[in-house]
């Protein structure tokens, strides 16, 4: 029965079956050919039954599996490795069609290659999740034809297999060493000209060019006889929070991940910069109420315990309650902390409803509203305008992205801090964002 379900008639058999079918037909016109179509089937089940046993001779024929890492990362490309192993002392041909989990939404997979007798091949192909939660594998099916190609025999391996999709760990090793770089340029990171100096004594150091004269040390240069000035550092243990808004703005698409996702994995990734400052990270999430919380601390298994809970935040199209997060914040957040807010504002309507509430958080903490441009507006905007409907439109986008602006600057009035920000920009943005609130000393 095994024997059966794992056997498969090839393309090339059916074009030779309908070819000595052809001939049947014309022999009855031309009876001359008849024995000769007989002798054709007779060696077409030969080589059929030559092919079985060639395929079926082994019972190993192949082996075959699955590499990947134990979780995916969301909105990045995860390679998928597949390693064959060849047994037979013969070249075969292979076809290989993997059960890819149904969130990818792929019908078409296939990937055919030809693996030299008694050696090893790989093959990778990539993936990209949109969506946090549990990812499905189904089994790995190689069909191997011989050299004759007039059948196939099925191979299954790594069956059901589920790996997780967590925000994106890839980003998260991208800018690990971010926090002890001095080069930040190739990163796209600004440098930010001091205003004042910090409390952190650091250490007394030699002088060198572009250091600040006001940081001269007069009574160890009279010592050394040489130029010496006081180094001083960013202050370190400072708390800041993470607050992720989860309502129905939120939910906005964009190259196939929401907005909240770009959060999270932004979040993600200027935790780790936090905690490499050695400062205190901690997050939360909100909408009609205020969950998914890890209070700021630095200690070894914070980055583990905040990557869990924003694999377990879930959405909803709530309409989000700033009263609640004001209220929150002021129960729980006693230290004066930096609050970095990923939401998003389309209208100065809507962030007036929100602003006595953020203005409230402002009189306490240092708060950072981070929220988003629509891309898709700018090529509406840049879009050469040929009928009256077109120019409708580009009016209509060039107010919203104008509104972008009047928000930001309404913020800006109240001391709010802002980041107006593209979605494939926004973890940049950010950590530029904290960079430079550390650089300048004002938290």
């Amino acid at each position: 029965m095994k024997f059966i379900k794992s056997l498969y008639l090839n393309n090339f058999f059916f074009y030779v079956l309908l070819g000595i079918l052809g001939l049947f037909v014309c022999a009855f016109i031309f009876p001359v050919i008849y024995n000769g179509v007989w002798f054709l089937v007779l060696v077409l089940i030969t080589f059929l039954v030559l092919d079985v046993l060639l395929l079926y001779v082994a019972r190993t024929g192949i082996e075959a599996s699955r590499e990947m890492h134990e979780k995916l990362s969301n909105g990045d490309l995860n390679p998928v490795n597949i390693s064959v192993q060849n047994h037979y002392t013969f070249p075969i041909s292979i076809k290989i069609i993997d059960e890819i989990p149904f969130q990818f939404q792929v019908r078409d997979f296939k990937i055919e290659r030809t693996v030299k007798a008694s050696a090893q091949d790989k093959v990778s192909y990539d993936l990209r999740p949109t969506e946090r939660g549990e990812y499905y594998f189904g089994n790995l099916n190689i069909y191997v034809s011989s050299p004759l190609k007039l059948i196939s025999r099925r191979f299954t391996f790594d069956k059901d297999k589920m790996v997780p999709t967590y925000p994106s760990y890839i980003q998260l090793r991208k800018y690990d060493l971010l926090a002890f770089s001095n080069n930040l340029f190739q990163y796209g990171i600004k440098k930010i000209r001091r205003i004042g100096h910090t409390m952190e004594f650091e250490q007394i150091k030699e002088y060198v060019q572009g250091d600040d004269l006001r940081t001269l040390n007069w009574k160890a240069t009279a010592k050394k006889n040489a130029l010496m000035v006081n180094q001083f550092q960013d202050e370190k243990s400072q708390s800041v929070y993470l607050a992720i808004d989860k309502g129905r703005v939120m939910q906005m698409p964009f190259n196939g991940l929401s907005l909240l996702d770009y959060a999270i994995n932004s979040a993600l990734v200027l935790a780790n910069v936090v905690l490499k400052k050695q400062d205190k990270a901690g997050i939360f999430a909100f909408s009609k109420k205020v969950e998914n919380r890890v209070f700021a601390e630095k200690r070894g298994s914070q980055m583990q315990k905040i990557l869990e809970t924003l694999y377990n935040i879930k959405t909803d199209f709530f309409e989000s309650d700033y009263s609640r997060l004001y209220v929150d914040v002021k129960k729980n957040i006693n230290q004066r902390s930096l609050i970095i807010l990923y939401t998003n504002f389309e209208t100065m309507d809507g962030l007036n409803r929100q602003l006595p509430y953020l203005k409230g958080i402002a009189k306490n903490h240092l708060l950072v509203v981070v929220f988003f441009q629509n891309t898709e507006l700018n090529e509406i905007i840049n879009k050469k305008t040929d009928t009256i409907q077109e120019v409708y439109d580009k009016v209509i986008a060039e107010k919203f992205m104008f509104e972008k602006r009047l928000i930001a600057n309404e913020l800006k009035k109240y001391g709010i801090h802002s980041v107006l920000t593209q979605p494939e920009n926004l973890t940049l943005d950010a950590i530029n964002k904290y960079l430079e609130i550390k650089s300048r000393g004002i938290l």
